[in-house]
C-alpha cells in the first residue's frame, strides 16, 4: 500500500493544450531538417529566402493554402465566384503581421472578408522579409465558390 502512494506523489502534471510531449535531447541533424510549425501548420523545408516579392508573394500563398485544408479547393475554377475579397499584408521584418487591410470588399457574400483574414492569420508569420525591399507587404485575391471555399490568385489554376 505505501508504494501505491508513494507512486501516486509521483505523478505526471498535464502539459498545457498544443504543447508536445517531452521527448529525449537529441542533437538536431546536419542538414535540412523542419522546423517547429505555428498554428498547425506543417513547417516547410528550410529554403533560401525569396530573392524578391514575387517569389515570396508565391511562398506565403502556399502557406495559407497548407493552414487552411479545409477551407480550399482545387482544380479549376467555377465560371461564377460567390465572392473575391483581396487583402494587402502588411508585415514586419521577421514576417509577422503588422496589419491587414482590405483592397476590394466583396458586393455579395462580405461576410467572406472576415473568412479570408482568418485565413491569413492562421498562416502566420510567414517568412523574414527585412532582406527585401519596403514596403515589406503582399496582396492576396480569394476567389470563393459557391460552397465557400477558396483557391487564391496567386495559385489558382487557369485553363
Amino acid at each position: 500500500m505505501l508504494a501505491v502512494v508513494s507512486l501516486a506523489a509521483c505523478s505526471v502534471r498535464p502539459l498545457p493544450p498544443d504543447t508536445p510531449p517531452p521527448g529525449p535531447v537529441v542533437s538536431p541533424p546536419a542538414g535540412p531538417g523542419p522546423a517547429p510549425g505555428v498554428a498547425g501548420v506543417p513547417p516547410a523545408a528550410p529554403m533560401a529566402p525569396p530573392r524578391n516579392w514575387d517569389e515570396y508573394k508565391l511562398r506565403a500563398a502556399q502557406r495559407i493554402t497548407q493552414a487552411n485544408p479545409s477551407e480550399t479547393f482545387s482544380g479549376a475554377l467555377p465560371e461564377s465566384l460567390a465572392s473575391i475579397p483581396v487583402l494587402q499584408v502588411q508585415l514586419n521584418a521577421d514576417g509577422s503581421i503588422r496589419s491587414i487591410d482590405v483592397l476590394r470588399t466583396p458586393r455579395f457574400h462580405p461576410h467572406t472578408l472576415q473568412l479570408a483574414t482568418q485565413a491569413i492569420r492562421r498562416a502566420a508569420p510567414f517568412g523574414p522579409v527585412g532582406h527585401l525591399p519596403r514596403p515589406w507587404q503582399f496582396s492576396e485575391t480569394f476567389l470563393y465558390n459557391d460552397d465557400f471555399k477558396f483557391q487564391l490568385r496567386t495559385l489558382a489554376e487557369t485553363p
